[in-house]
């Protein structure tokens, strides 16, 4: 900043560097991709010890971007990078769990009320389509379609309440969640599941605000019944809990 004379408002007087813009994503970004769904779908459970030379072997990439990803996984709760013993898939936070439950709910409950107001026959039809699409995953008994499509009924929802950004908010916060629900998804929990979804469009249909939170809350607080069931048979994937 020069000292010469006024700085006049609205003008800047300080030098930047030059960024070079990067193609999108970075081998980091996919790295951290592909080992967060790794995690999240549990074929690297709790646990499971894992190092930056294999994954840099395995993926054909050097150990720079492996290194970003892994500390990316670490911050957000998914890997124990211990310098002395090596990096293991964390054990499932009961407690983030919760916390992530809290997130979503506060900003779908509110994203379902907005959605109410936009529900126009047209506008619902991608909705219609994947409750449609669902339907058959489960007559199918395709558990990977149904969990992908059960994430696109919520961004779907997103969508037609004009807050698309909503989900990248929430994508940040339920990972926590769905190492529990994938744990979770047999074919009692799916036709739950698919049953609380049509409640939900059924009350957005119908413009019934009320309905529709209260179909949401329901849905997304099956999440702590889901916590019991799941511990008692995968008692070992969890952090141990202060009582």
């Amino acid at each position: 900043m020069t000292m010469n004379g006024p700085i006049l408002p609205g003008t800047m007087d300080i030098s930047l560097p030059l960024i070079r813009q990067q193609p999108q994503p970075t081998v980091a970004d996919q790295v951290f991709d592909t080992l967060q769904q790794r995690i999240l779908t549990l074929e690297l459970p709790p646990q499971t010890k894992i190092s930056e030379t294999e994954v840099s072997r395995l993926m054909g990439v050097s150990r720079q971007p492996v290194r970003e990803a892994f500390k990316r996984l670490a911050k957000l709760g998914f890997l124990q990078i211990r310098p002395q013993s090596g990096t293991t898939v964390s054990l499932i936070s009961e407690e983030a769990v919760l916390r992530a439950q809290f997130i979503r709910t506060a900003l779908e409950v509110k994203t379902c009320r907005k959605a109410c107001e936009t529900a126009t026959a047209q506008a619902l039809a991608p909705l219609h389509s994947l409750i449609a699409r669902q339907k058959d995953a489960f007559a199918a008994k395709d558990r990977d379609m149904f969990h992908a499509l059960d994430e696109e009924f919520h961004i779907a929802i997103c969508e037609l309440a004009g807050v698309r950004f909503v989900w990248d908010l929430i994508h940040e916060s339920k990972a926590h969640m769905d190492r529990i629900r994938m744990l979770s998804l047999n074919t009692t929990s799916q036709q739950l599941a698919l049953q609380e979804h049509i409640a939900i469009l059924d009350a957005i249909a119908a413009g019934n605000a009320d309905a529709a939170e209260a179909a949401m809350t329901e849905h997304l607080s099956r999440i702590v019944v889901l916590i019991d069931e799941v511990k008692k048979q995968q008692h070992s994937f969890f952090q141990e809990t202060d009582t």
